[in-house]
């Protein structure tokens, strides 16, 4: 009888890659795939071997990915696993120390090698979405990133792999593709000919025949420059969706940040998107208690946030990452006043979602079923990322899984829609 395996993807999307990466090999030695263990739930099937896909970026996830670890030894105790394999960006970072911690734990293995060239995977995730991972590492060095120490400089995949990729995905069926790396606006920056990623998306839509939406994920506003942005603007199945983290708006603190990119140059980049993609929606992520941020300076953040209103924000808490360039930095944010930053940031956003998702009512747009619950289906529309942002709830009867459907927004949440 043929061992099987289960895997546990914690993370981001480019660690979801990387268990579809990972899953593929075991399959090619004969192991037999089976779904992962939904967490608390109880007559779970048994797998030989169950992979824990770790993510280690900051403290939060890194609480997540213990407890994932703590969970599966309890699982091997009552007998539900027989082996197990801890992988990725914690297991790279702390496998030593872990080591010592868990010693239930079978196998230490740290990130996934990148490959430029095309790569085979077991999906872990519905037919009708995908994720296809273009480049690895990254350039910018920000301070308070530990990315860098752990994934190492940035390495773009060949276009020609690249595109090899696109052409079996969009004969597979998949409805949505998200493009994804640490920074896909740097793509092709450590190629010779100096490739950009505006080339790489004309490459990737010749090849798109069936697939309706692609979704760029992880951009920097310092590489967003005005040929991707016509691009975006000019194709329909570029998802009118903006992902753009700035992380904060203080010019001083960008400095220490080194974002390589200043207030004014980021407020003047959304008005330049939002003038040439009228309709889009903008999300951002912005990090509160970076060491020394005064009480000035978040106030200047989050003023800025309730001018500019990004449709859709994720709010971190700085978090202190060791061997970083902003580990050692003098004033340190006492932790009650992050949170308390951090509530006040989410307080405002909250508002500023609601507003944003009451605009869309009245108007007709393309929803993509991911789900159903009791009398309702639930979809995403070209404006919200997978897990991340809102979704739309649909009253209707007999609608399939993975398809599209035309909708009129009759109502909002704060963050979701209802559409029929």
């Amino acid at each position: 009888m043929k061992k099987t395996f289960s895997v546990i993807s914690l993370g981001c999307f480019r660690n979801t890659y990387d268990s579809e990466v990972l899953s593929h090999k075991l399959s090619s030695k004969g192991y037999v795939f089976s779904p992962h263990f939904p967490q608390g739930k109880r007559n779970i099937k048994k797998t030989d071997t169950l992979i824990l896909n770790t993510c280690g970026f900051i403290d939060k996830a890194k609480e997540e990915s213990l407890d994932a670890i703590k969970e599966a030894i309890n699982r091997k105790k009552k007998g539900l696993v027989k082996k197990i394999v801890v992988s990725g960006c914690l297991a790279q970072r702390y496998k030593d120390e872990l080591k010592k911690s868990f010693p239930q734990v079978d196998k230490w293995q740290g990130v996934e090698d990148f490959s430029s060239k095309a790569q085979e995977r077991i999906k872990i995730l519905p037919f009708h979405i995908d994720f296809l991972k273009i480049c690895e590492g990254c350039l910018n060095k920000c301070t308070f990133c530990a990315i860098p120490l752990i994934k190492g400089p940035l390495k773009s995949k060949s276009s020609k792999a690249v595109v090899q990729e696109v052409r079996k995905l969009d004969r597979a069926g998949t409805g949505e593709l998200n493009v994804i790396g640490q920074d896909i606006t740097s793509w092709g920056r450590d190629f010779k000919n100096k490739e950009n990623l505006t080339g790489l998306l004309k490459k990737i839509l010749k090849e798109a025949k069936n697939i309706r939406w692609i979704r760029l994920i992880y951009t920097h506003p310092k590489h967003f420059d005005d040929s991707l942005i016509e691009l975006i603007a000019k194709e329909k199945k570029i998802c009118k969706y903006i992902d753009l983290p700035i992380q904060h708006i203080n010019d001083r603190i960008l400095k220490l940040m080194n974002r390589g990119i200043t207030k004014r140059e980021i407020i003047a980049l959304i008005k330049k998107i939002r003038k040439k993609i009228p309709n889009c929606v903008i999300r951002t992520s912005v990090i509160v208690g970076f060491p020394g941020e005064t009480k000035r300076e978040f106030e200047e953040l989050l003023d800025f946030l309730g001018k500019v209103k990004f449709e859709r924000l994720g709010a971190f808490i700085y978090s202190r990452e060791e061997s970083t360039p902003a580990y050692n930095l003098p004033a340190q944010v006492h932790p009650s006043t992050k949170a308390r930053r951090l509530r006040e940031v989410m307080s405002l956003q909250q508002q500023i979602a609601k507003e944003a998702a009451s605009k869309f009512i009245g108007r007709e747009i393309d929803i993509l079923v991911e789900g159903k619950e009791t009398g309702v289906f639930l979809g995403r529309s070209q404006y919200d990322a997978p897990e991340v942002d809102g979704i739309v709830y649909l009253r209707r009867k007999g609608l399939k899984m993975g398809e599209f459907y035309r909708a009129k927004i009759i109502d909002s949440l704060e963050y979701d829609l209802i559409g029929v």
